[in-house]
């Protein structure tokens, strides 16, 4: 195919492979990881094989506390949950490396108000966060996501 001819990435594509890169790069790197600060979060997460989340959430940085927005695409799942997540922030030197484009790797389940997880989120300034979720809801959760996280 000639390169006019090539058909573009999607959206959703893009977001998918960016995710499942997340798989392989978060857990790999736990050797690299430097603690720099900690987030709280909550969001919505509808899947049918595909999914896609939304809420907003906190970043406590060096004494200071800084309100984001949160949301994505991704795959794997199947239910509608509620969550709230808080942990780690690793390898952020200054702020401006926080918001962007993250890939999320996840696991857990949720029936009722009984159910966690733990997810990972990487972005491509080396930014981890490790986090811990409580849900609500009833929801299976395996997969990865692309999320976009920006500054409210």
């Amino acid at each position: 195919m000639t390169e006019a001819k090539r058909p573009a990435l999607g959206r959703r594509q893009a977001l998918a492979g960016v995710a499942g890169i997340a798989l392989v790069v978060c857990p790999a790197r736990a050797q690299q990881r430097v603690k720099s600060g900690t987030v709280d979060i909550e969001q919505v997460q509808v899947a049918f094989i595909g999914s896609g989340n939304v809420g907003g959430g906190t970043l406590h940085f060096h004494g200071k506390s800084y309100r984001f927005s949160i949301g994505g695409l991704g795959i794997g799942g199947f239910g509608i949950s509620k969550m709230q997540a808080y942990g780690d922030v690793y390898n952020l030197k200054e702020l401006r490396q926080f918001p962007g484009p993250y890939g999320q790797a996840r696991y857990g389940a949720v029936a009722g108000d009984k159910g966690g997880g733990e997810m990972w989120l990487e972005n491509p300034n080396g930014v981890i966060l490790s986090l811990k979720a409580r849900r609500q809801g009833l929801a299976v959760s395996l997969g990865a996501d692309a999320v976009i996280i920006d500054f409210k």
